[in-house]
């Protein structure tokens, strides 16, 4: 069985466009970390909780591809899993849909840092349980 798929959807605002009327590269990054974010808490892990225990996820690596444009007012979906999981890091398998069509994929590699020493750590068993459960 392959790792659960987390859907989060995506309205695309005028001010997510460039003066085509495109969505501007840099949004579906934003988009991504939005679906994380929503990931993560949709498992009970809260990042603020996290920050007050000086836990944080940062982004070590990205590869992405364009493969349509996205464009004003269109509905997209963002699909996130986990693609693989190691003591310290999580590497995140995204892609954006437009009426199942794909728009974008990236592969997006995180890293668990203690915060105060903005070093890398292993992921807390509490967080990597929860991860585990939708590998």
């Amino acid at each position: 069985m392959g790792a659960a798929e987390f859907k989060f959807p995506v309205r695309v605002y005028y001010e997510d466009t460039d003066a085509g009327g495109l969505v501007y590269h840099a949004n579906y990054l934003k988009y991504y970390e939005r679906a994380r974010t929503e990931f993560l808490s949709n498992l009970g892990i809260e990042q603020d909780g996290l920050l007050a225990k000086h836990i944080g996820f940062v982004v070590k690596r990205i590869t992405i591809d364009n493969v349509l444009a996205a464009k004003f007012n269109d509905r997209l979906t963002v699909v996130t899993k986990i693609h693989a999981l190691k003591r310290a890091r999580i590497e995140f398998e995204q892609r954006i849909e437009r009426s199942e069509r794909v728009i974008n994929t990236a592969i997006i590699e995180i890293a668990c840092v203690d915060l105060q020493q903005l070093k890398p750590i292993r992921i807390p068993e509490f967080i990597l349980g929860e991860l585990q459960s939708v590998c």
